[in-house]
């Protein structure tokens, strides 16, 4: 006959409610669902992927780190779009219909019920890792974590989070809203589940998800540098103009820009640190920066966003002839 042994009187063991849920199942993001999201740093990505949400028919919330920064955001985002309505290419209609889905906060914890948090802040690991662990500590267990990064490891960022598995990476290409592709990174406990939706969120935004394999660079950084840094030397060793490169490879190859208006428009700053990384983690000479770009980077002529890069732009973003 089985007897059940039952515990001495008063070492009857208290049910606590942390018991009751440890082992019940995460629950899961439905894609179709998505409404809010959560976008930290409004630099050049973190506008260019909040209007592309919003153009979504997604709300946005831009976590900021003070009242000029989100002063900044707002403007430059409103620049974006006015010289795109200048262009013809988006209606002022459609510009307010935009941005009364996006709005700004310097209180982090105001996105923490975003279905999905995206963190754009600077290509900088530990400033990345840190953000992956403050969202982790306010955000419900099926939030997903979304890191645009274009040159660092996946695995590190998310080792700042809790739950490796629901973070993933995205390297959106500028400008956002009009580059029909990003990649889609996974890490090494990214789970099936988070790509899956994570995929589904791409669509959504009317982005072809190509996923790759964590490495530095991925596809699209990789194959960009080396040839940014090849124009840069050309025009460093008086080979040609500026304008006499980006005219040639246009032509000569059907390109809709120059490389070097295309580092412009990128960010100078931005392209030397995503050299200076691969550089480091490779070491291969192809990635180690052009000095003439350091050069540049140092006298503050960062493209088009600082009004000089390999060439002057006037108040409209068109290059000064």
């Amino acid at each position: 006959m089985n007897t059940v042994e039952h515990p001495a009187r008063g070492e009857e063991k208290k049910l606590r409610f942390e018991d009751l849920i440890e082992d019940m199942p995460t629950p899961v993001l439905d894609p179709d669902r998505i409404e809010t999201i959560g976008i930290i740093g409004g630099g050049i990505m973190g506008v260019g992927i909040a209007q592309a949400a919003s153009q979504a028919g997604i709300d946005v919330i831009i976590s900021e780190k003070d009242d000029e920064a989100v002063e900044r955001s707002s403007r430059n985002i409103n620049e974006n779009m006015d010289r795109e309505i200048k262009r013809w290419g988006m209606t002022a209609s459609e510009k307010k219909a935009i941005l009364q889905r996006i709005k700004w906060t310097t209180e982090i914890e105001d996105i923490k019920e975003c279905d999905i948090i995206i963190e754009a802040v600077d290509e900088d690991l530990e400033l990345k890792r840190s953000v992956m662990k403050k969202i982790d500590s306010i955000c419900p267990a099926e939030t997903i974590f979304i890191s645009n990064t274009s040159t660092l490891s996946l695995s590190k960022i998310a080792e700042g989070s809790s739950r490796r598995d629901r973070v993933i990476g995205m390297h959106f290409l500028n400008p956002v809203p009009k580059i029909p592709v990003v990649e889609l990174v996974r890490g090494v406990q990214t789970s099936d589940e988070t790509t899956r939706i994570t995929k589904a969120f791409a669509k959504k935004l009317g982005k072809t998800a190509v996923e790759v394999f964590e490495y530095p660079g991925f596809i699209t950084t990789r194959v960009i540098v080396p040839f940014l840094n090849e124009a840069m030397h050309i025009l460093m060793e008086g080979l040609a103009t500026a304008d006499g490169i980006d005219t040639a490879m246009k032509l000569g190859y059907n390109l809709p820009i120059g490389p070097l208006e295309l580092a412009d428009n990128m960010g100078l700053d931005e392209i030397l640190a995503w050299m200076e990384t691969l550089w480091h983690e490779l070491g291969e000479p192809r990635y180690r920066p052009c000095p003439l770009l350091r050069k540049y980077v140092r006298e503050g002529k960062l493209g088009k966003k600082s009004g000089e890069g390999f060439f002057k732009y006037d108040e409209h973003g068109r290059i000064i002839s």
